[in-house]
């Protein structure tokens, strides 16, 4: 990878918390557990989702950097959501872990040197991983998530519209 495609990555993950933050807006906050999409997360869950993921990721970024040839650790995502009881907490809290952890990242991934972009690891779920996989991973998947939570609004709102249009009518 070049310097100018991981400038380009940074770029898109230092910016993946204002796009869920756009996604957010106009979600009504009463609808953020509703499940129109069966089998798919709630908007909620993919809140809880990002902050432990970035909170995850974060120290994946840090160990990679700072021991030498870790062994990075999958999880079950799955497990979390339910088990962390993602669609029973307020997501504030969540946002400002995923916004913290990605800033903090940030920072790290701007000060990198040719050596640091050369480390490796490996990852129980995918073998070889280094900074430059984790960056590919993570640049996008605030950016993936949002357009769920895109998805999500547009459907929740949607419903919402036509129950207002049905009870104007008199039924």
């Amino acid at each position: 990878m070049t310097k100018k495609q991981r400038a380009k990555l940074i770029k898109q993950y230092a910016a993946g918390y204002d796009e869920v933050l756009r996604a957010l807006e106009g979600f009504p906050a009463g609808k953020l557990t509703a499940r129109p999409f069966r089998g798919k997360w709630t908007a909620a869950e993919i809140v809880h989702h990002l902050a432990d993921s970035e909170m995850t990721s974060a120290i994946r970024l840090r160990r990679l950097l700072a021991e030498e040839r870790p062994v990075i650790h999958g999880y079950d995502q799955d497990a979390f959501a339910a088990r962390l009881r993602y669609n029973e907490r307020d997501i504030v809290p969540a946002l400002e872990a995923f916004r913290a952890a990605r800033t903090t990242s940030v920072q790290l991934l701007d000060a990198m040197t040719a050596s640091d972009w050369a480390r490796q690891a490996w990852h129980t779920d995918g073998g070889a991983y280094g900074p430059e996989r984790w960056l590919q991973i993570y640049a996008v998947h605030a950016h993936n998530h949002a357009a769920q939570i895109v998805r999500l609004r547009t459907a929740v709102t949607a419903r919402v519209g036509a129950r207002k249009g049905k009870s104007g009518s008199g039924r």
